[in-house]
């Protein structure tokens, strides 16, 4: 399949080229000369804007930075330049309410269209172990399932356009309500005497096992390789799950729902970011405890 991939930073340059192994032909796109360079080492070829990448493609797929740019390069350079027809996947996270915008325009102008942002971070971009949730109608589903694949281990079919997003953003809050509860809890048994691997160990077949404990602790030395292992670097950004926690608070501020817990680690990300720390994995969060 002939496939136009726009955006190639640390998630999509590795995306764009798990689609190149597939077997697919990969039209790329990026601002950066260096991202474009990466690309076609990988088998892509590459172009000098987002318009000419979509010419006579099959499917697009981006990996964008937010919501405005992902509205604004599918309605100046997607929409009316790819073919009518061409199944449309946005893999960027951004609001719900934009993600539904740009769907229903694309709809509008002839293209079926999905949401599907990821979770996996750099290391299963780069690996092709990426899980993706998918909102869009059921043939819109159809059609990107297997260009997602190529890319990912699982593809979730989440509902409508924008519950993709949804699925994300409430998935990556509970994330980081519970690194935050998993670093308080290391720290206090710390202060109690208990010695980490210890608590590791009783915790981890326990009540209070959790993802962020067992197989991303933010303790060096406990629990399988993680980043917490290389001082924190790597993984997935303090920056990025900020992103993602203000997305979720604006989400729930439109849905009107209760986020009481999502608010205070939106909160001490907020702070833990302004204060330097938004390069650093987002289980550095310990260091404040």
């Amino acid at each position: 399949m002939k496939i136009a991939f726009i955006g190639l930073g640390n998630m999509g340059g590795g995306m764009a080229a798990n689609l190149v192994k597939a077997g697919h032909s990969v039209r790329a796109f990026d601002l950066s000369e260096d991202a474009l360079a990466a690309a076609r080492d990988n088998g892509c070829e590459t172009f000098t804007s987002a318009a000419e990448a979509c010419d006579g493609v099959e499917a697009v797929v981006s990996m964008l930075p937010n919501g405005q740019i992902v509205k604004s390069v599918y309605t100046s350079d997607v929409i009316g330049k790819a073919p009518e027809g061409t199944i449309l996947l946005d893999c960027s996270t951004i609001d719900v309410a934009t993600a539904r915008e740009v769907i229903s325009a694309a709809k509008s102008s002839g293209y079926e269209m999905v949401d599907a942002p990821v979770s996996g971070g750099i290391a299963a971009a780069n690996a092709g172990t990426l899980t993706f949730m998918v909102g869009g109608t059921d043939s819109a589903f159809s059609r990107a399932k297997p260009i997602l694949e190529a890319m990912g281990k699982a593809v979730i079919h989440a509902g409508d356009a924008g519950n993709g997003q949804a699925a994300k953003i409430c998935n990556n809050m509970l994330l980081a309500i519970h690194m935050i509860g998993t670093c308080e809890a290391f720290k206090m048994a710390e202060k109690l005497g208990l010695d980490a691997q210890t608590f590791y160990d009783i915790s981890s077949v326990s009540s209070g096992q959790n993802w962020s404990m067992t197989s991303y602790c933010p303790v060096p030395g406990v629990g399988p390789q993680s980043p917490s292992d290389n001082d924190y670097q790597g993984g997935f950004a303090t920056a990025l799950m900020l992103k993602d926690l203000r997305l979720a608070m604006e989400a729930a501020d439109n849905a009107d729902a209760a986020v009481p817990m999502g608010a205070r680690a939106a909160s001490i990300y907020e702070d833990f970011n302004g204060a330097g720390n938004g390069q650093l994995d987002f289980s550095a969060i310990i260091k404040t405890f």
